[in-house]
């Protein structure tokens, strides 16, 4: 069994009060996690107006496919194109035999 966890910071032009970045922030949880049914959340950065940082957690049991997996759901992120992408991290973790 393989964790893969993803990392990403997104610059967000424009925003005024956190009531804009909300969202922002909450068209890309909710349309990620609605079209790749995985587990998609704010992490950090939430008290900042113009960043926000999401991570995305899969579970499965073929490294390569959940690596392929975050970085489909990091590009369609990116492709919406509500904000800019500044980093991305991917982190795959193995798990027990």
């Amino acid at each position: 069994m393989t964790v893969g966890i993803a990392r990403v910071t997104f610059r967000l032009h424009g925003n005024q009060s956190l009531k804009e970045k909300r969202k922002v922030v909450k068209s890309l949880v909710d349309k990620s996690r609605h079209r790749f049914n995985v587990s998609v959340a704010e992490v950090a950065d939430q008290d900042v107006h113009q960043r926000a940082t999401i991570g995305v957690a899969v579970i499965g049991s073929d490294g390569r496919v959940l690596n392929s997996l975050l970085d489909h759901i990091l590009d369609f992120m990116e492709a919406m194109g509500v904000a800019d992408l500044v980093d991305r991290e991917i982190e795959l973790i193995p798990l027990g035999d």
